[in-house]
């Protein structure tokens, strides 16, 4: 009974609770709205999140794509409830490349240069660029044969998105940015692409 009792009176304040969470992500409506609700409820943990719709291809993902701004979605699992408020839709720019990579302050310019010539050489006999990439590039991404993924606008240095836009689709070229010492080839992959990203605020609530 007494067990009974407890529940009884616990139950009423998790409904409330829910509900006051619910009216609160109908109050949000922007980022900035977003970053005031964090700093005011720190023990949710809030977090502002961006998916993009050719990275993220989870399950949640889909869902959450699938709602138009200002939707809401909550996951309940055993010990907690996390929602999400998609705070901002929007279709952004992409470019696709890989690319090998030099560093100046390892080789000097002639040595970079000798290694770009029999690159480009090497890939216009039919060598996949991939292949290349995992011999030649001093980069990290070179185990992923040079692939830089899909970026927007602004991710990269200005020098290296000019390039990229001045050129087309399957060509090769040299790049260098001198004041960063860093030395390219690339190749440009893919056609520049609109994707859809949605910002969304995501918070937990213990049970």
């Amino acid at each position: 009974m007494k067990q009974l009792l407890i529940v009884l009176f616990i139950l009423p304040l998790i409904c409330g609770s829910q509900e006051n969470f619910g009216v609160e992500l109908d109050s949000i409506l922007s980022k900035e709205d977003a970053k005031t609700f964090i700093k005011s409820n720190k023990d949710v943990k809030g977090k502002i999140i961006v998916f993009n719709k050719e990275k993220h291809k989870t399950q949640l993902a889909d869902d959450l794509f699938k709602l138009s701004k200002g939707g809401k979605k909550v996951v309940k699992s055993e010990y907690n409830n996390t929602y999400y408020k998609i705070l901002d839709k929007e279709k952004i720019s992409h470019n696709r490349v890989s690319y090998i990579f030099f560093d100046g302050k390892k080789m000097t310019p002639s040595e970079i240069n000798s290694k770009r010539t029999k690159i480009v050489a090497l890939y216009k006999k039919g060598h996949k660029f991939k292949d290349l990439a995992k011999m030649y590039s001093m980069d990290l991404n070179a185990d992923r044969g040079g692939d830089l993924g899909w970026f927007e606008d602004g991710k990269m240095h200005p020098d290296f998105e000019n390039a990229v836009k001045s050129h087309s689709t399957e060509d090769i070229f040299t790049l260098d940015i001198n004041d960063r010492n860093w030395y390219y080839v690339i190749l440009k992959t893919h056609d520049t692409k609109k994707i859809e990203e949605i910002t969304v605020l995501r918070f937990s609530e213990t049970k």
